[in-house]
């Protein structure tokens, strides 16, 4: 049974994550929509959350060091919070040096429709966001981040009284009390409706009242949380405190009780693929699909193998008749051994003798392929076996990512930030910016040239420390228009960084589109000339790198 948001819920795992991540450091956000999952990468631990309802536990986990597939994105938490009566929890974090504006992660838990954004400064503009959704909200980088809209219901900030509730319940059919009070009243669901006002009693004032003091005792701390997993009819569910009538099993905490749900409702369990890299287990996928693909490939060719002996046979029966066979036919009909007509196949362009020894050729084709595709296929369906146990430990968290590496091709393996695995080294350092661009800075003045023109696009954003030494520096855009401020600014001062004038204070930095660089004949390596550059002053502060440097690629 899938997972059920309500606010109580959300408010109480609010509160636990607050406890454990105020002050925690992040470095990087690691964001997979195709399969819904987010992970947020602190210092100090990873918050996993597969955003989708079938598999929607949060996890607490052991910290995890991103990749360069993840977006780099600094500071500390400040607090964990979920607005009142609200299925939405938003982590907020505090710029750190460097870093002008906060950031609130939001996430989103509305019915089937669950979702992460990322929210920047003021005026919460969206630097990223987990899954589009087509819906009256516009939630696309750039925009101004709009909020679900608010339930309204009463009695979210502070209860109001007996005969208001009973006013709110008073000739409503039983079978209709647990939707009248979800419409009306603030922290009621479909999870505590039912107890709050069960439709298998008498509506009587005693039933009212008690109903009423549960829902005051929960909405307004009035008793601590208990956590546990209700094992309703509708399946298990985790909620902070056990209900009357429910059966539960009591956890430590929300976290253990969501982990106890994950690992007896989702399959395979579902932390796995949130700790790996997406481009990681893309990977393991595409070579898993090749093996299935090869193997019916394999298969398919041994079905076709003709046999060698009837191709044999008729090359015998062609040199025996070969008086009876004319020049340049394409089939000839022959008495076989037997007395039988025999239809023959020939190549018209080529005598009848040749045209038998054609015959011996395909026989000996056939005889080895048949010889030689069994053991291939074999061979195939092992590593189908092979990789599909891999893709599957993978994804239940059992392979960690130095195990997937080593199983995919060399050409194929992505190199994360302090993994294992085999990459040729490129001729740049790779980042990632606070908005998810790809940030190139080259390795020297040969790697240089090779970055700006062979390693980059006409639309990328090309950038230099004026008048110094240094790398050149590419921020992949490809788009006609000028980059965010915030992308642009982070890319001039890895320029500034990674130049001589990395210990001044302030460093002017020229950028331009790479279309308007250009090598002269017979310059040095890494000498250039750019047209239509603007300038930046920056400040070459290395904790800019550090923060960007989470997604750093194969040094």
């Amino acid at each position: 049974m899938p997972l059920r948001w309500d606010p109580l819920l959300v408010r109480h795992l609010a509160r636990e994550l607050d406890r454990g991540l105020r002050g925690a450091r992040l470095r990087a956000i690691r964001l997979d929509g195709s399969t819904r999952f987010a992970s947020l990468l602190f210092r100090e631990a990873t918050l996993s959350w597969p955003l989708h309802p079938s598999r929607g536990a949060p996890r607490l986990l052991e910290p995890a060091d991103p990749t360069q597939g993840d977006l780099a994105l600094s500071g500390r938490v400040r607090g964990v919070r979920a607005p009142e009566d609200e299925r939405v929890l938003v982590v907020e974090i505090l710029p750190t040096r460097g870093r002008p504006r906060s950031v609130d992660i939001v996430v989103e838990l509305l019915g089937n429709q669950w979702n992460l954004v990322v929210a920047e400064g003021p005026d919460a503009r969206i630097r990223h966001v987990l899954v589009r959704r087509n819906d009256r909200r516009t939630l696309v980088v750039g925009a101004a981040y709009e909020p679900p809209t608010p339930s309204r219901r009463e009695g979210s900030s502070e209860p109001f009284g007996f005969d208001r509730w009973r006013e709110i319940l008073a000739g409503v059919a039983a079978s209709e009390r647990g939707r009248t009070l979800v419409r009306a009243v603030a922290w009621t669901s479909p999870v505590n409706a039912p107890v709050l006002a069960p439709e298998d009693v008498e509506a009587d004032t005693d039933t009212f009242r008690s109903g009423y003091a549960l829902w005051r005792r929960l909405a307004f701390d009035e008793v601590p949380p208990s956590p546990v997993l209700l094992r309703s009819p509708g399946g298990a569910q985790p909620y902070p405190w056990p209900l009357p009538g429910i059966p539960s099993t009591e956890t430590p905490s929300l976290l253990d009780a969501f982990a106890l749900w994950e690992k007896e409702s989702v399959p395979g369990g579902a932390v796995g693929a949130a700790l790996l890299p997406p481009d990681l287990l893309s990977d393991l996928q595409a070579v898993l699909d090749r093996a299935r693909r090869r193997t019916t490939s394999l298969q398919a060719e041994l079905a076709a193998v003709e046999d060698p002996a009837r191709l044999r046979a008729s090359g015998d029966l062609l040199l025996a008749r070969l008086a009876s066979v004319p020049e340049g036919v394409a089939e000839v009909v022959l008495e076989d051994f037997e007395g039988n007509p025999v239809a023959l196949h020939l190549d018209p362009r080529v005598a009848p003798h040749a045209n038998a020894a054609l015959f011996y050729e395909r026989a000996a084709r056939a005889e080895r392929a048949r010889s030689r595709l069994p053991a291939l296929i074999a061979e195939a369906e092992a590593r189908v076996t092979l990789m599909e146990d891999l893709t599957r430990r993978a994804r239940a968290g059992e392979a960690d990512g130095d195990e997937v590496r080593a199983a995919l091709p060399e050409e194929e393996r992505h190199q994360g930030a302090g993994g294992g695995g085999a990459t040729s080294m490129l001729p740049y350092r790779r980042y990632r910016s606070s908005g998810g661009l790809e940030i190139r800075v080259g390795r020297g003045a040969k790697h240089n040239d090779e970055l700006t023109f062979r390693h980059s696009s006409p639309n990328d954003v090309w950038l230099h420390a004026r008048h110094a030494a240094g790398a050149h520096v590419v921020l992949r855009w490809g788009r006609t228009e000028t980059p965010p401020a915030q992308d642009l600014q982070e890319a001039a001062v890895l320029a500034a960084l990674h130049s001589r004038a990395r210990t001044s204070s302030s460093v002017p930095v020229d950028w331009t589109f790479r279309k308007y660089v250009r090598k002269p004949r017979g310059s040095p390596p890494g000498r250039v000339t750019m047209e239509r550059a603007r300038t930046l002053f920056v400040s070459p502060d290395p904790e800019w790198e550090e923060a960007l440097q989470g997604t750093s690629g194969p040094e």
